[in-house]
């Protein structure tokens, strides 16, 4: 079977964990200080602050943005649980906005019809390793998280994406565009980014204001500096990938846009059906290929409001095909002859 996804790792990387191993010093320090520096000049921005997950970023980026009981943040619909959850577990109320079906995340003026006097702030990801064109939220009035948990190394109207929101948040997850196993980051200006670093760490304070265990290992730092150093390589391969599933896939329609000024790094390669994809995915397994839905399955179809048709219809007819640095050349080849074989009448 060709998973649908997995991590990208080497010797190198094992030799960098096994040092930190070595050296007993696991705990939060110098390799996750160096990681924050790396990831921040790579961002763009003046500060990074490692965490134990990107949920856990999401959540500490939520809260030294002031969001607390009886605000609404708006989020998409049509991404994955965890933005959900960081908004609830902050005590705020989670506005769901559509979907966009050409950035599959969300537009501005979606945005901007789900506010309220009570909206402090907004989440846009940049869903799958397309850049969602940050500029245009601009006119919002309100903050805006960046969440690049897929996105990482993409460029938004000539910036690094996680350079143009007031904050910005990454997942390292085993699958993601570079791993530390388990880890996230949030990134922006220094003042915000120390707010964050104070509330990771809850041990050792004079005072009892409440604060997390969010800290991320050495171990993993080490694992995510390794990474970010082929970060580049990652994404040439994704492209590569993507290419060539496009030539081999033109026929079909409906495929994803292509890197042109570095928009898309393809966390996942995402093309439109324009049929239910149960189906597909059924032949596809049958034939050794792991394919999945973009999305699990929109928010808004597990807490029951309706009104949300984009969402429903990409849902509905979006395939998400193997896409990872390891993946062979033939692998590639092998998934989309098993796809057109799987949609032929």
């Amino acid at each position: 079977m060709i998973p649908h996804s997995r991590p990208t790792l080497t010797e190198e990387d094992a030799l960098r964990v096994a040092a930190v191993v070595r050296s007993g010093q696991l705990a939060q320090a110098a390799e996750v200080a160096a990681f924050e520096r790396e990831v921040a000049l790579r961002l763009g921005v003046a500060r990074a602050a490692a965490t134990s997950s990107g949920t856990a970023a999401l959540e500490l980026a939520l809260r030294v943005l002031g969001v607390g009981a009886g605000d609404e943040v708006v989020i998409p619909t049509y991404v994955c649980d965890a933005l959900h959850h960081a908004v609830t577990r902050v005590g705020a109320r989670p506005v769901l906005a559509d979907a966009c079906a050409e950035t599959l995340s969300v537009e501005s003026q979606e945005v901007k019809r789900r506010l309220s006097r009570r909206t402090r702030c907004a989440i846009v990801p940049h869903a799958f390793g397309l850049a969602a064109g940050l500029e245009s939220f601009a006119a919002l009035g309100i903050p805006v998280i960046e969440d690049c948990a897929q996105a990482l190394g993409a460029i938004d109207d000539g910036r690094p994406v996680g350079a143009r929101g007031d904050l910005a948040v990454c997942s390292f997850y085993a699958t993601k565009m570079l791993t530390t196993g388990e880890g996230g980051m949030v990134a922006g200006p220094a003042g915000l980014i120390a707010r964050v670093q104070e509330l990771r760490d809850y041990d050792e304070r004079a005072d009892l204001e409440p604060r997390f265990n969010y800290r991320l290992t050495e171990f993993g730092a080490a694992l995510g500096r390794s990474q970010l150093l082929r970060l580049d390589q990652f994404i040439a391969r994704r492209r590569a990938i993507a290419a060539r599933y496009r030539a081999r896939l033109g026929g079909l329609g409906g495929l994803p846009p292509d890197a042109a000024g570095g928009r898309h790094v393809y966390h996942r390669f995402v093309l439109d059906l324009g049929r239910p994809v149960g189906p597909a995915i059924e032949a596809l397994a049958r034939r050794g290929v792991a394919a999945r839905r973009p999305v699990f399955r929109p928010a808004h179809q597990a807490l029951g409001p309706a009104g949300y048709a984009v969402a429903d219809r990409l849902w509905e007819t979006h395939l998400s095909l193997p896409c990872y640095p390891g993946l062979g050349d033939a692998e590639v080849d092998l998934v989309a002859a098993a796809l057109v074989e799987a949609l032929a009448p």
